[in-house]
C-alpha cells in the first residue's frame, strides 16, 4: 500500500566465536646443529678442570703444531697451524698449556655425546667428530625449551659446553649455531624462529661471507669481485646468477639461507672405498728390520678395523717415504699386491705388507712416513670364496679374537710377530710428550676419586 514502509531485512554480521580455548600454537619441524665448543680442548678440561678459564693448546701428531685451541688462546693471538716450537720458550710467560692429540680419549667423548643427542632427535646425522644434526619438533618456545635440555644435558653427562643452532634449513642451523656461539646472552642455545627477523638480518650484513658453511676464502675472493661481501648479501643474491657463475652447491647454499631445504639427510655416507692406516714417524726409520715392524703393526690396526667394521679387502698397498725437505737420498717405495681372496685375517695382511716392501727399502736412508692402504673394500661374506682359498686363521676367527683382546686390555696388550708384547715402544712411534690420560678407554689411566 501506498505509504507502507517495509520492514528491513536485517544483514547477517559475522559470525561471533564460540567461547573456548585459544587455539593451540603451530607444531615446527626444524634443524638444530649441536657441536661441541673447542672439542678438544673442552675433554681435556672435562677431566682437569685446573685448565678451565686458562690459555690451552692442542698439538698435532709428534707435537708439532697447534691444532685446537681454548678462546683464552685465542684471545692472545695464537693461529691455527703454528708451530710448537715457535711458542714454546713464550709459553710460561703467557700461563699457556699445551697438550698432545689424544685421540683416544676424544674419540670416546664423541661417541658417547653422539649418542645422548639422538635420545632428544626426531633423526640424526653425525656430520663430524663434534658435530650432529638433529631433527626437532614442537612450538617455538618447545624448541627454545629443547635446545636448553640438549645443553644441560650433554654437559651433565660428559663435561662438555655445547651450542645449538635452530633454523628451517642445516645452512640455516649452522648460521644460527654461530651466533649462539658468539653472542653469550643466548645461553648457547639461538632459535631464529623466535628472533627478531630485522636483528637475524643486521647480523647477517656484519658477517663477512666467508664466516658462511661452505664459503671458504678463495670462492670469497670471487664472490667480492661481484659485490658479495656479507652473508646477507649472499641471500639477495640470484639464485640462477650464482649456478650461472659458480656451482650449483652454491646455489643451494642461497636457496637454503632463504628457508628452502635443499641439503637432505644423509643416513648413511657413500660407501668407503679405501681404508688408510698411516703414521709420521718421530724419529726416523733408517733400516729394513724396524721398516717390517712398522708394516707388521700398520698392518693389524688396519685389519683391527676391517674387522669392526665388518668389512674385507682385496687389494693391499704398502709405502713409506722420506721427508721432502732431507738434504739426504729420497726414496718413496710404494707396491700393491692383490691378495688371494677379500679378507680382514691379520695374519694375511701382515705378511702381504711386510714383504710388499721387503725389497724396496734402502737401508741408511731416513724414513719419516709410512703406511698401509687397503682398496677393495666389500661387507664381509657379500662375496662367496671357496674353502681352498680361506686362510687357517680365518675359519679360526683370529682376527676376531684379537680385537677382543684389544678392546678389553688395549692395543699394545696383544699381536702378532713384530707387533707382538713388547717392554718398550720403538723409538720411531708417533711423539706424545705432553698427553693426558686416556681417562676412559684404558683401565691403568682410570681417574680415581678418593673419598675423604
Amino acid at each position: 500500500m501506498p505509504g507502507t514502509v517495509m520492514p528491513k531485512t536485517a544483514t547477517p554480521g559475522p559470525a561471533l566465536p564460540w567461547p573456548g580455548p585459544a587455539p593451540a600454537p603451530a607444531q615446527l619441524h626444524r634443524i638444530a646443529l649441536v657441536d661441541v665448543n673447542s672439542f678438544y680442548v673442552s675433554c681435556e678440561r672435562a677431566f682437569d678442570p685446573a685448565l678451565a678459564g686458562i690459555p690451552v693448546v692442542v698439538l698435532s701428531n709428534n707435537d708439532g703444531c697447534v691444532v685446537a685451541r681454548s678462546d683464552e688462546a685465542k684471545a692472545l693471538g695464537i693461529k691455527t697451524g703454528e708451530p710448537w716450537f715457535k711458542l714454546a720458550d713464550a709459553a710460561p710467560r703467557l700461563g699457556l698449556v699445551q697438550r698432545s692429540s689424544n685421540y683416544e680419549l676424544y674419540g670416546d667423548l664423541s661417541s658417547r655425546v653422539m649418542e645422548l643427542l639422538g635420545r632428544y632427535a626426531l633423526w640424526q646425522e653425525v656430520y663430524s667428530i663434534d658435530e650432529s644434526f638433529l631433527g626437532l619438533a614442537g612450538t617455538a618456545a618447545e624448541l627454545d625449551a629443547q635446545g636448553a635440555d640438549i645443553r644441560a644435558a650433554v654437559a651433565r653427562h660428559t663435561g662438555l659446553p655445547v651450542c645449538v643452532g635452530i633454523g628451517t634449513t642445516k645452512t640455516l642451523a649452522k648460521f644460527a649455531n654461530r651466533i649462539a656461539k658468539q653472542n653469550k646472552h643466548l645461553g648457547g642455545v639461538c632459535n631464529l624462529d623466535t628472533m627478531d627477523p630485522d636483528v637475524v638480518e643486521t647480523i647477517m650484513s656484519r658477517v663477512p661471507v666467508t664466516g658462511l658453511w661452505g664459503v671458504g676464502a678463495k670462492l670469497g675472493k670471487r664472490l667480492h669481485a661481484l659485490g658479495i661481501r656479507s652473508v646477507a648479501d649472499l641471500k639477495a643474491a640470484d639464485p640462477a646468477l650464482i649456478r650461472s657463475r659458480f656451482s650449483v652447491t652454491l646455489q643451494r647454499t642461497v636457496l637454503e639461507l632463504n628457508g628452502t631445504s635443499c641439503l637432505p639427510l644423509e643416513e648413511e655416507r657413500a660407501d668407503r672405498q679405501q681404508l688408510i692406516f698411516s703414521r709420521s714417524f718421530s724419529a726416523p726409520v733408517t733400516t729394513a728390520a724396524e721398516m717390517r715392524q712398522v708394516m707388521s703393526i700398520y698392518a693389524q690396526q688396519a685389519a683391527a678395523r676391517l674387522e669392526r667394521e665388518g668389512q674385507h679387502a682385496r687389494v693391499l698397498t704398502a709405502y713409506a717415504g722420506t721427508s721432502h725437505f732431507s738434504q739426504k737420498a729420497a726414496s718413496f717405495p710404494s707396491v700393491t699386491v692383490r691378495l688371494q681372496s677379500p679378507t680382514s685375517d691379520p695374519v694375511v695382511l701382515t705378511r702381504a705388507a711386510v714383504g710388499a716392501l721387503e725389497d724396496s727399502i734402502v737401508e741408511g736412508v731416513p724414513y719419516t712416513k709410512a703406511g698401509v692402504m687397503l682398496s677393495g673394500l666389500s661387507d664381509a661374506g657379500a662375496q662367496p670364496v671357496f674353502d681352498e682359498f680361506v686362510s687357517a686363521h680365518e675359519h679360526r676367527h683370529l682376527g676376531e679374537l684379537l680385537g677382543k683382546v684389544a678392546d678389553k686390555y688395549g692395543a699394545a696388550s696383544i699381536g702378532l710377530g713384530l707387533a707382538g708384547l713388547s717392554s718398550a715402544k720403538p723409538d720411531w712411534t708417533m711423539s706424545r710428550k705432553f698427553s693426558s690420560p686416556r681417562y676412559t678407554t684404558e683401565w691403568e689411566e682410570l681417574p680415581v676419586v678418593k673419598a675423604c
